[in-house]
């Protein structure tokens, strides 16, 4: 349990905050609609449909109110950088916030999912009510109709005035049917073009597709407009529930049964998310304003394994280690950006991003680079950032375990270029001592691009005595026979075969419990971030192994769980 409160407590604390006030919101609501008197009449026509539909509704407010903030990149940037003197473990949550975002959506839908239901029931109850289904008084008070003389329309509580009326007329003629028709199905198209398959495969239906934010935010500030549900209102004299439920013959004929008047609830939705709505405008802002300063490339150069590196030269732009920008292509996708990571290090006049084919718009970059003229610039390019990330916090720890898979090494690319330049200037400031770094890859070439940095580091920690300041471990977790026996052949070489370096290449997947343990008997008393830039599948492995071989003890070794989110 000690292991489990330093990795994950305080995100557990924020998940119970989040969810405590979900729980609270729909149960206050809940109540407030089926046991206020103000509502007594409503229940009358709408039974416990009433409260399932609003205490629901209270929860979307919230949670739609919270929708926007975790994919407000240059906030989250704002607040990374204000939670220094906060600790790393308050900066660590901010680097979990693409996770809160889909929890967040999912309440939404749970929520939208209720709320849909409960109306499309409240809906058949007023209709059946205005036939008179369901006896005298839900009929009389159907029956009770605008008042013309009434500036505020505060007379009738059924919103279905015709006997006509059907569930499919009263959902498209109505403010507050038409919106939710709407927002239904923006939300059913943006919540099935998430899945990580569609994600994954068909990117750009996930893009498009997820703009229809837009019109979702839209409909929900208009949604609340038609005031459909309606409460009762004081009247002069007062109207006596008690007395004149059981006699709506008597309604406006003697003093104490006054005819009742009834008006809809203030519209609070705008109220809620007005604000996120802002910050979100605002953000757009600043992004488009990025996306017009002009990026003039500084090298172009495609390596094996279908990568492509790009250097590239922006006016004013500053970048710490780990970071990531965002690219748009015009010539390929006006709206589409995807973000990458820069390899390249703080120090370095321009910067620096691989890029891997994996889809179709990497795929149609990497066409449209290898087509140019001889000594040509690349097709223009929008850079948005950069954005902080995990890896900003590796000179935060003594001890750091760097993990990368694929081209998922990239981050740690600019930390290792870094670490050169430190050394290099003698950087006083420079407070970790240690770093492991793992890098896993399917095929040899992957290893070619990186390879020639791994040298230079080899080479400069060998002419300043430092040799066990970075332990690295390559490890190709797939091959086949003839390379197999041209490794055999080669053996007894001083270099590696694959990378020509001092450290030879191990072939497989580590074993995880035998690097944790060695870190830990190597780093008795240490703080160690464990950093990943790799598949979920990883993550799950080092975050329960970071879990096992964390000390309770503030005087051994603890490891702190660390992964890329984009």
């Amino acid at each position: 349990m000690g292991n489990w409160i330093i990795n994950h407590g305080l995100e557990s604390f924020i998940l119970v905050v989040w969810m405590g006030i979900n729980i609270f919101l729909f149960v206050r609501f809940y109540l407030f609609y089926d046991s206020g008197p103000q509502f007594f009449y409503t229940r009358q026509l709408l039974g416990s449909a009433l409260a399932w539909a609003r205490a629901p509704a209270a929860v979307l407010n919230f949670n739609c109110m919270l929708i926007l903030l975790p994919v407000c990149r240059n906030l989250l940037s704002l607040l990374r950088g204000s939670f220094v003197c906060c600790g790393r473990t308050m900066r660590k949550q901010l680097d979990k916030n693409l996770t809160f975002h889909k929890l967040v959506a999912y309440m939404i839908a749970l929520m939208t999912a209720v709320h849909t239901v409960a109306h499309l029931l409240n809906v058949e109850w007023y209709i059946n009510s205005r036939h008179g289904r369901y006896g005298p008084l839900p009929g009389n008070l159907s029956m009770l109709e605008d008042d013309d003389d009434d500036d505020h329309h505060t007379t009738f509580l059924n919103p279905v005035q015709s006997d006509s009326t059907t569930p499919t007329i009263f959902a498209f003629t109505t403010i507050a049917g038409l919106t939710g028709v709407v927002i239904t199905l923006a939300l059913i198209l943006m919540i099935t073009s998430s899945m990580e398959v569609i994600r994954r495969s068909y990117f750009e239906v996930f893009w498009y597709t997820h703009h229809l934010f837009i019109i979702f935010f839209a409909g929900l500030v208009f949604h609340g407009a038609g005031r459909i549900v309606r409460g009762q209102v004081s009247t002069d004299p007062p109207h006596n529930t008690t007395l004149c439920k059981d006699h709506p013959d008597k309604w406006g004929k003697i003093s104490e049964c006054p005819i009742p008047q009834f008006a809809g609830g203030f519209p609070q939705t705008w109220m809620w998310v007005i604000g996120p709505m802002v910050i979100y405008i605002c953000e757009r802002l600043l992004r488009f304003i990025r996306y017009l300063q002009a990026v003039r490339y500084k090298k172009i150069v495609m390596h094996p394994s279908r990568v492509l590196e790009l250097q590239l030269v922006k006016s004013g732009f500053k970048m710490d280690v780990g970071q990531y920008v965002f690219l748009n292509c015009p010539e390929i996708s006006q709206l589409e950006w995807h973000p990458f990571t820069m390899t390249s290090a703080p120090e370095e006049e321009f910067f620096t991003i691989h890029i891997r084919q994996a889809g179709d718009w990497t795929e149609k970059l990497i066409k449209m680079v290898e087509n140019l003229p001889e000594g040509s610039q690349g097709p223009k390019i929008g850079v948005d950032g950069p954005f902080g990330t995990a890896s900003e916090d590796v000179f935060d720890y003594e001890v750091s375990m760097l993990v990368g898979a694929g081209i998922g090494v990239t981050p740690f690319a600019s930390i290792l270029k870094s670490i050169w330049y430190k050394f290099k200037d003698s950087n006083p400031k420079l407070r970790t001592r240690k770093i492991y770094f793992y890098w896993l890859c399917r095929e040899t070439h992957a290893f070619e691009w990186f390879a020639d940095l791994l040298q230079v580091l080899e080479k400069e920690m060998d002419e300043r005595g430092l040799k066990d300041f970075l332990t690295y471990k390559l490890f190709l977790t797939g091959w086949d026979h003839t390379h197999a026996a041209h490794v055999m052949v080669h053996f007894d070489k001083d270099t590696d075969v694959i990378t020509g370096l001092k450290q030879k290449t191990h072939y497989g997947r580590p074993n995880w419990d035998k690097e944790f343990e060695q870190v830990r008997q190597e780093n008795p008393s240490s703080v160690v971030g464990t950093f990943l830039c790799g598949p979920a599948a990883l993550a799950k492995v080092l975050e329960k192994k970071c879990v096992k071989y964390s000390d309770v003890d503030p005087r051994k070794t603890k490891f702190y769980f660390n992964k890329e989110n984009f």
